[in-house]
């Protein structure tokens, strides 16, 4: 899948740059014999090479009319073209016909290149140079096509090397460089245990992987597959376009059907006066700065968002990105890190903190339960000092053990109540460890996650963009949604809902929003975002943590995690939009004006060349400015 892929996008590259070389070459040749010709002075000879000069220069225009005469397209560009420059080489205005087609053709080759410009800065995510890894054998390393390591197996990465699949260090340390991924230019310190993604660059040192995805569902084979998707998503607003030049197209050449006929039939005005300005008229008409500019806007938009880490799988999701007025956000591993710490120990009857502490993780060092390991990775001390002789491990309640000769209980009220202690408390949530030392309440440990660095920073920011309310949508409990919610500052906080209620819940909230023709996004990252992401308007997952259904169910990927990524996917929507908008204003403004001149005679040939080729090229560079 990946050489399919990436073959696609090096054929395309590759044929853009051999057809710009080839159109580069006739119009050097063309310019050359257009040259020769208007200084000569034999008539004939003059006539023949700008005769030439067109055939040579317009052949591709003609065939391509040509080609959607059969295939029912009448009304596009090229005949429009075709029919102006023949007309024109009729009325005896052979170099006006031969630069009328030689300025199209150079508009051409810049629109080609602006097009690859922003191909470019998509197509950098699927630049890996291998596709083979070095796979550890008992036979020592071999180089095995990627398609064939399966999970489990281990790969050596050198340094200067790609990682070419997901998976674990288990040997080594080194910095990658994850820029092609997350757009972010600090290198990130990795070491064993950690886990990697294809993409990555190794910078430092020689590491192993244990393979933990097949390449099929690696994370660059995903972002492959959804960079070529991504075109297949059109925007309203091309949509638009499209229809548009259908209509328009055909209404213009019946105008200038009625430019050429009206004035010599009703008035006896000159035909031949009349025929050119309908052919002027012709040309000014095309809509090749419509037609051109605006996919090409809207590809510019998706390439500079995927420079900073932003994946965005179409131009209808970045179009309607830039509509979002409510954003919803999953809590865990979205607004925070995704990862429980003991963060708050308070001990009494006389106990310290690192006392309790010390029990708590002896007792606890065999049990396999998350909240134990987090319990032994939080002391810091001598866990030989405390000597455990017997514990017992109740599902539901905690661990009863003895240590130092003392009967030690860690766990939830429950356990501390079947052994017949009253809690000093009550209402203890479920992510309270309890701990009790010889019949005597000691303390307790609060397990909780904790916000991203800058995400409350990031969440005012949105404010600043105009998004009018943030909402909280999480399965946790109201204690710790609340606590998290307020702490950063969100709007409306709902707990304690299971999927299909987050679902329920954003639509209730999403109806104002629809009511005034604005949109609603969700982010998140488990599998239990999944309904909620596929239900938004814009689902935007994260993507470095995320789960593989929540990025599959998502309009946009965040390849970082990072949540102030959002505001730049906003950023780069709307300044989109606004640049979407001002190339149809201006292309239409310039179009209706010229060809209002050219009606009167106002307007000659030089000027519907402008009018066309100059018009698309202004419409393309303004598309271009996305990319800085």
């Amino acid at each position: 899948m990946k050489k399919n892929v990436q073959l696609h996008y090096r054929r395309q590259i590759l044929t853009g740059m051999l057809a710009q070389k080839k159109r580069l070459r006739l119009i050097l040749i063309t310019i050359f014999l257009l040259l020769t010709a208007t200084f000569l002075s034999n008539e004939k000879v003059t006539v023949g090479l700008y005769l030439f000069a067109y055939v040579l220069v317009s052949y591709t225009v003609i065939a391509k009319s040509i080609k959607h005469l059969y295939q029912g397209n009448i009304f596009d560009e090229n005949l429009l073209m075709s029919i102006a420059t023949i007309g024109a080489l009729i009325l005896g205005e052979y170099p006006e016909a031969v630069a009328v087609i030689l300025l199209y053709e150079i508009g051409e080759l810049f629109e080609d290149a602006a097009v690859d410009q922003s191909k470019d800065a998509i197509s950098s995510l699927l630049k890996i140079n291998s596709e083979t890894a070095n796979l550890k054998t008992a036979d020592g390393i071999q180089r095995t096509q990627l398609e064939k390591i399966k999970p489990g197996q281990t790969i050596i990465i050198r340094p200067g090397e790609w990682v070419p699949l997901d998976g674990n260090i288990i040997h080594g340390a080194t910095s990658v460089d994850t820029s092609t991924l997350t757009g972010e230019s600090i290198p990130r310190d990795v070491t064993i245990g950690d886990n990697i993604l294809s993409g990555f660059i190794n910078q430092v040192s020689v590491i192993e992987e244990t393979v933990t995805k097949v390449f099929s569902e690696s994370m660059i084979s995903k972002i492959l597959t959804l960079v070529q998707n991504s075109q297949k998503k059109r925007a309203t607003t091309e949509k638009f376009v499209t229809k548009f030049a259908r209509v328009y197209t055909p209404v213009v050449v019946g105008l200038a059907l009625l430019v050429a006929l009206i004035p010599p039939i009703i008035i006896g005005a000159d035909w031949a006066v009349w025929i050119k300005r309908a052919l002027v008229f012709l040309v000014i008409s095309c809509p090749c700065a419509l037609v051109i500019s605006i996919p090409l806007s809207f590809f510019s938009g998706i390439g500079a968002a995927s420079k900073q880490g932003i994946l965005v799988k179409g131009s209808t999701y970045l179009e309607d990105l830039s509509k979002v007025e409510i954003i919803g956000f999953d809590k865990t591993g979205t607004l925070t890190v995704g990862r429980f710490f003991v963060d708050n120990i308070q001990s009494v009857n006389g106990f310290d903190t690192d006392m309790i502490l010390g029990y708590a993780a002896a007792a606890e060092q065999y049990s396999t339960h998350p909240i134990a390991k987090l319990l032994v990775a939080a002391f810091k001390g001598d866990l030989s000092k405390f000597r455990l002789s017997h514990f017992t491990e109740k599902p539901g309640y905690g661990i009863f053990a003895n240590i130092n000769q003392k009967d030690v209980i860690v766990g939830n009220p429950r356990a501390l109540k079947k052994s017949g202690l009253t809690l000093p408390f009550n209402n203890v949530d479920k992510t309270t460890v309890l701990i009790a030392i010889d019949g005597t309440f000691a303390g307790s440990f609060s397990v909780s996650d904790k916000p991203k660095p800058n995400v409350r920073k990031a969440l005012s920011k949105l404010k600043s963009q105009g998004i009018k309310e943030t909402v909280l949508l999480t399965g946790d409990n109201a204690k710790i949604a609340n606590q998290i919610g307020q702490q950063l500052g969100i709007d409306t906080i709902k707990a304690d809902l299971l999927p299909n209620e987050k679902v329920t819940a954003l639509k209730s909230i999403a109806k104002k929003a629809h009511d005034n023709g604005r949109k609603v996004a969700f982010v998140g990252d488990g599998i239990n975002d999944t309904p909620v992401l596929a239900n938004a308007d814009i689902g935007i997952a994260m993507g470095g943590l995320g789960s593989d259904a929540a990025i599959e169910a998502s309009d946009i990927v965040i390849m970082d995690d990072q949540p102030q990524k959002i505001s730049k996917a906003i950023s780069v929507a709307r300044r989109t939009q606004k640049i979407v908008w001002q190339n149809i204003v201006f292309a239409l403004g310039i179009k209706i004006m010229f060809l209002i001149l050219a009606a009167f005679g106002i307007a000659g040939m030089w000027e519907a060349v402008f009018a066309d080729v100059g018009v698309t090229l202004l419409a393309v560079l303004n598309a271009l400015r996305l990319q800085l």
